[in-house]
């Protein structure tokens, strides 16, 4: 029998699409504040988690909840389960936004909305495809589990609660990157560095405050100053920002400096796609005489986080001839006067550099400007699976029958959850030359390219498990 995945998911574009705009609408950021037993992450997490497990339910597939962390849809059985890993849970909405975030907007072909790339979208176009090849009732002889996590945006509590309960499945991939396949990603790990709260200078810092995640690069950096000669200040500020790739506020508010940097979001697998707000703020202020550890946070931002995300300054840049480059963001900034502050630095690495080679760099820079270093979450070491394995090659061998674009694997810096299993890759959902605009504002997917990954996904699940 000759099926025209295309066609099948076309079929299905109305449904698909009302079906990922209920779930765009659930504001699904972690906010463990609003925990509860029956939602540790939060509301929206757990509200967004429940929806795609009744749309599961609906559609006459198995379903588990797992305490509002996790849950999964199945569908077939077999000796071998293939696992296919999405979230429901968004990053912040931050600033900029031409549209309410939490209410989808077609305009141009594309469905503007937070989630709509990262990971809504793509997890709806895999259960479509799963979706297709039940309506289809084509015969399979394996097991497939759609498995669905609350926080790949923060701590992973939510799969990794899930694998405490269930079994591994024997391979699969996440729906959560790019074409045509990543089926290498780098280590991921964080540190925090502290400061003290005090000033000293002719200029205090009263505070300092930038970024929402530590895998965002910031869009927004603000400071609050107390200075003698606030007009030096104030003009000084205008010829930075008009020379520099950023725009900024300042003005004068309750007798303080009040200074404003906007700069570009980005994911931190690539900090040189942003145009980090804190790092600006901070080389502008380095030319004023600040004391105590306020002039240390100042310092050590500009001298060794400015535009430096390969370590340069640190003394441990380190390129790996598959993997690429350790790459670095400095995603969360805060200082408050007599409290004291903090840097939340994430990195990116490939094998053959590790956590001690970073953590050995930072304390080294740290240790003259009476810095205390900390490593901060869970580790995630580097994670590789062959082009020879038996799920790459199908996978782009689909892609490419699909596409008519020759297709090979990559290596990238960000994290997915296919690296929770040992044969696991990250399999879309953008398509080559689309803007990336994953954690940033204004978010959008082609709506094109979900009917597209759709038909792909059918295929390939199709392929994997008959």
């Amino acid at each position: 029998m000759t099926i025209d995945w295309k066609e099948e998911a076309a079929k299905r574009k109305d449904d698909m699409l009302a079906d990922l705009k209920t779930m765009l609408r659930i504001e699904s950021v972690r906010d463990e504040a609003k925990g509860t037993p029956e939602a540790p992450l939060g509301p929206g997490p757990k509200e967004a988690l429940d929806k795609f497990l009744e749309i599961g339910q609906r559609d006459g597939f198995e379903t588990l909840e797992l305490d509002g962390l996790a849950g999964h849809i199945e569908y077939g059985d077999g000796p071998e389960t293939l696992g296919m890993l999405a979230h429901v849970d968004v990053m912040p909405a931050g600033n900029g936004w031409n549209t309410d975030p939490f209410e989808p907007v077609e305009k141009d072909g594309r469905l503007y909305a937070r989630g709509a790339s990262d990971d809504k979208g793509p997890s709806m176009a895999a259960y479509y495809g799963l979706k297709i090849v039940k309506e289809l009732g084509l015969p399979v002889s394996k097991k497939v589990r759609f498995i669905l996590g609350t926080d790949e945006e923060s701590q992973w509590r939510g799969m990794t609660h899930y694998f405490e309960k269930m079994p591994q499945p024997d391979f699969g991939f996440s729906p959560d990157a790019f074409f045509p396949i990543i089926n290498g990603e780098k280590g991921n790990v964080s540190f925090v560095a502290d400061f003290a709260g005090t000033n000293g200078g002719k200029v205090e810092l009263v505070s300092f405050e930038a970024g929402l995640r530590e895998n965002m690069v910031p869009r927004d950096a603000e400071v609050y100053l107390k200075a003698q000669d606030t007009k030096a200040i104030l003009s000084a500020f205008d010829e930075f920002v008009a020379k520099n790739p950023i725009t900024g506020t300042a003005y004068l508010k309750e007798g303080k400096v009040y200074l404003h940097i906007i700069g570009k979001a980005a994911h931190a697998q690539e900090p040189r796609n942003g145009e980090n707000a804190a790092t600006y703020m901070a080389t502008f202020l380095q030319q004023f005489d600040f004391g105590g550890a306020a002039a240390n946070f100042i310092k050590f931002t500009a001298d060794y986080l400015h535009q430096d995300s390969r370590m340069k300054a640190f003394g441990v840049a380190y390129t790996d001839e598959i993997m690429g480059d350790l790459t670095m963001n400095s995603g969360i900034y805060s200082f408050e006067a007599g409290k004291g502050g903090q840097i939340t630095l994430n990195f990116r690495f490939p094998k053959g550099t590790d956590e001690k080679d970073i953590e050995a760099g930072l304390k080294k820079a740290a240790q003259p400007l009476d810095i205390e270093v900390k490593r901060s979450g869970k580790l995630q070491v580097p994670h590789y699976v062959s082009p020879e394995d038996p799920l790459v090659k199908t996978l782009l061998n689909v892609y490419q029958e699909q596409t008519g674009e020759p297709a090979e694997g990559k290596v990238v810096g960000g994290g997915t959850y296919g690296r929770l299993m040992e044969r696991g890759v990250a399999f879309g959902a953008m398509f080559p030359g689309v803007p990336d605009t994953m954690h940033q504002a204004n978010e959008f997917m082609p709506i094109d390219d979900l009917v597209k990954a759709a038909a792909i996904y059918a295929q390939s699940i199709y392929e994997l498990i008959k």
